[in-house]
């Protein structure tokens, strides 16, 4: 399989809620970094995509585009469309993601998209007000990496 093919396979499963089938494009030793959680690493960055995809409940609405991979690296576009649980306020994130491989499967993936705009959906006016500071994106870890670790006790067997 291409490495291009690995991740169309990550997205097409991530669409249709299929956490396994996203997880099975990983490496043991994935490196996976974002704005909202940072920097994590294998089963904590399996776990994440596990907590997200569940407490969605499949209403994830998810598209991809400009998917593009060589032997060694890959990049591609995502938008996802959700409700924020904590708002209920609809949010647009539009993501570019760049992956690197090893054994045919993807050992590092990093998303870059704004905090900002991500927190000016999400949290009203309180995001305008902070979601633009250092403060705020500490914070948003600081509080994802916990939810993170909650769904990690509860869920130990995973």
């Amino acid at each position: 399989m291409s490495n291009k093919q690995i991740i169309e396979n990550f997205y097409r499963a991530f669409a249709a809620s299929d956490i396994e089938g996203m997880l099975s494009c990983y490496h043991d030793k994935i490196q996976f970094e974002d704005p909202a959680f940072g920097k994590l690493e294998g089963d904590r960055a399996k776990n994440m995509w596990r907590m997200l995809l569940l407490s969605s409940n499949g209403e994830i609405k998810l598209s991809f585009s400009n998917v593009e991979a060589d032997e060694t690296s890959g990049s591609a576009y995502w938008i996802a469309e959700y409700y924020f649980s904590k708002t209920g306020r609809k949010v647009i994130n539009h993501v570019q993601a760049s992956f690197h491989f090893q054994d045919g499967l993807i050992i590092k993936h990093k998303d870059q998209f704004s905090l900002y705009k991500w927190a000016k959906q999400a949290l009203g006016m309180t995001g305008v007000l902070i979601g633009w500071s250092s403060f705020f994106k500490h914070k948003m870890q600081k509080g994802t990496n916990t939810l993170l670790d909650n769904f990690m006790r509860k869920n130990a067997k995973m």
